[in-house]
Formats: C-alpha cells, sequence, structure tokens
C-alpha cells in the first residue's frame, strides 16, 4: 500500500503546484489587460513591479539566509555589469513591450503570437550552440508560424502596433532566455537559484526601462490624475494597491515555476504551458469577449503541435543524453536547483566548453 500511497501524494503535490502556477500566470496576464483598461502607463506598472520584485526577493534572500545561515551570492561589479547586465536589459525590453502591447490587443492575439517565442529561443539557441542542429527543427518552425498565420488572418480584433510590440518582444524574449540560460549555467556566479537571479537582475532591468519611460510616459503621468494629480486620497490609495498587486503576482510567478520544476521537471512545466495557453483563450474569450473563427481556432492548434513537438523531441534527446535537471530533496533548506547543468565530461576543459556542453533549454512561456 505504501506504493499507491507515495504515488497519490506526488500526484497531488505536483497537480497543487501546476495549479499554483496558473493562477499566477493567467492570472497576471488578465491583471495586465484589465488594468491597462483604465491605466495607460505600461511602463511605469513595469517599474513599480521590478520595484517590488527586487524588494520581495531581498527579504526572501535575507529569510533564507537566517534559516540556513549561509550568506547569500553577491557578484562584484565586473561581474554584474558584464555578465548580469544583457540578460537583464533584455528581460526589461521583453516584459516592457508585452506590457505596452495590452494597450492595442486582445490576450488572445497577445498569447497566441508570444507562443512564437520558441522560434526566436530556438534561432539564437542554434546561435549561441547550446541546440543541437535537427531537421524536425524545420518542422516545428513551419508548424508554428503557420499556425500563427492562419490565427491572425481576418482576425476581427486585429492589431498591427500591438502585434508589432508583441512580436519584437518575443524576438527580445528569444535572446533573453537564451542568455539567461547562459547565466544559469555558469556555477561560478552561484546564480542557480532564481530568487538571487532576480535580486541581481531587477536594478538593471529598472534603469534600463526607466529612459523609455521617461520618453513615452513621465510628462503625460505628471499631470494625469491617476497619480500625481489626484483631488482625493481613496483614489491614489486605489491605483497604488492595483499597481502593487501586479508585482506580487510576478514575484509569484517565478517562485511558482521555480517550485514547479524543483519539485517535479522541467518537462511538467513545458507541458503546463501548453494546456496554460488553452485555458488563457478559453478565459479570454468566456470573460473578455474575445473573438476567434474557426480557423483562428485551427491555427492555434497548429501552433501547440509545433510547440508540443519541440517539447518532445527535448525529452527525446535530453534522455539519450542523460538527464540534465536534478530534483531537489524535499527536505532541502534553501531550495537550491541548478535548473540547468552542465555535462562534467570533460572538467580539465570545462571553461573552454562551456556554451557547448549544455543539455537542455529551460524554456518558459511567461505573460
Amino acid at each position: 500500500m505504501a506504493f499507491p500511497v507515495q504515488f497519490i501524494c506526488r500526484a497531488v503535490r505536483t497537480v497543487g503546484l501546476v495549479l499554483l502556477y496558473y493562477i499566477f500566470s493567467i492570472g497576471i496576464t488578465f491583471y495586465n489587460k484589465w488594468l491597462m483598461k483604465g491605466f495607460h502607463y505600461p511602463l511605469f506598472m513595469t517599474l513599480v513591479h521590478l520595484t517590488i520584485n527586487f524588494c520581495l526577493s531581498a527579504l526572501t534572500r535575507r529569510v533564507m539566509q537566517s534559516w540556513t545561515g549561509k550568506p547569500r551570492i553577491i557578484l562584484s561589479w565586473t561581474d554584474y555589469l558584464h555578465k548580469v547586465a544583457p540578460t537583464a536589459l533584455t528581460t526589461a525590453l521583453d516584459i516592457g513591450l508585452s506590457n505596452w502591447s495590452f494597450l492595442f490587443i486582445t490576450i488572445s492575439l497577445y498569447t497566441m503570437t508570444k507562443s512564437s517565442a520558441v522560434l526566436f529561443i530556438l534561432f539564437f539557441s542554434l546561435v549561441f550552440k547550446l541546440e543541437e542542429p535537427n531537421p524536425f527543427l524545420i518542422l516545428v518552425v513551419l508548424l508554428i508560424s503557420c499556425g500563427l498565420f492562419m490565427f491572425t488572418f481576418e482576425s476581427t480584433q486585429f492589431n498591427l502596433e500591438g502585434f508589432i510590440m508583441v512580436l519584437l518582444a518575443s524576438f527580445v524574449g528569444g535572446i533573453r532566455w537564451t542568455l539567461t540560460q547562459v547565466l544559469i549555467q555558469k556555477a561560478e556566479l552561484g546564480l542557480q537559484n532564481p530568487i538571487d537571479a532576480m535580486y541581481h537582475l531587477q536594478p538593471i532591468m529598472f534603469l534600463g526601462l526607466f529612459p523609455l519611460f521617461m520618453y513615452n510616459e513621465a510628462s503625460s503621468l505628471g499631470t494625469s490624475e491617476k497619480l500625481f494629480r489626484v483631488t482625493e486620497f481613496s483614489p491614489l490609495l486605489y491605483s497604488l494597491f492595483f499597481l502593487s498587486a501586479g508585482g506580487f503576482l510576478a514575484f509569484g510567478l517565478g517562485f511558482s515555476e521555480f517550485l514547479l520544476v524543483s519539485r517535479t521537471s522541467s518537462l511538467t512545466l513545458s507541458i503546463s504551458g501548453i494546456f496554460k495557453e488553452v485555458c488563457t483563450l478559453l478565459l479570454a474569450a468566456a470573460l473578455m469577449g474575445d473573438k476567434m473563427s474557426m480557423l483562428n481556432w485551427l491555427g492555434f492548434a497548429v501552433c501547440l503541435c509545433g510547440i508540443s513537438l519541440h517539447v518532445g523531441l527535448k525529452t527525446y534527446y535530453s534522455k539519450n543524453k542523460g538527464p540534465s535537471v536534478r530534483q531537489l530533496n524535499s527536505k532541502s533548506p534553501e531550495l537550491e536547483l541548478p535548473l540547468l547543468q552542465q555535462h562534467e565530461e570533460d572538467k580539465e576543459d570545462s571553461a573552454a566548453d562551456e556554451y557547448n556542453d549544455e543539455d537542455e533549454e529551460q524554456e518558459i512561456i511567461l505573460h
């Protein structure tokens, strides 16, 4: 009877972690769209979220340090500016453009277009030699590209400006996740724990996005009655509360992804991400009134086939190479997880082959 009990407990835990991931991931997507209907300052909203993320990650690091008695990693300025800054800047652009696009497009078009990030991740993984060339990748690219074309073809709620923004965000996101993979795989940096990575990324992300905010939103926000020219105190508290709520959702999303991968596997996260897209589109049609034709749904199905094929190929080749994701002990005091580990086949040349010995790319389709 021990085996069924353990299996049931593991299944319940996995379902719970997936649901937690869904709550934060789907929640922040609908939150951003809802907030943009009455608060037309997406870059300022993103800056607030980055500030809250930094504060929460700093607090979490302090708690983890007190709990374990081990000091947390703090990078030198040289490593910080040369190795962390590129990842932080691309992440800031990805999130900023994604949030900006909600001023123009529906959740369904955003979700579908954002799925094209897989194409750019594949491209940059090949460029950085993190992915081995494979003929099946051509089929993956064709399926996702055709699916995206079918979804946007004769769409009644299509907006070119918003579509270009999300497509640019997906392109930058491909660079972002490729650089993130390289950053996490650098064991000497000690950023395997996403809490430490978030702590180091947020300041440069804020500084990178701030000039764009100053150019595009600062003057308008300074004269807006939403924040700085309020006539009553209660509307100000209302705005600050809902702006802050997104920061907690963003932090919860990153932490729930980490928990899901650490307690299960990256494959579970990838498969969960596929079904999350389906749930998002169904909820968008039911709650937000997004209109989708039969051709649009067919395009979405074709795109999901391409993403599913990519996940299957990654699983097949990673099994042939050996496991690359280490499961955490449930009693681990600080939830440290090398999400992406390098082979140790040639220890003497590990520094020279740092970019060539990765097993598996950690792919996360985000809001």
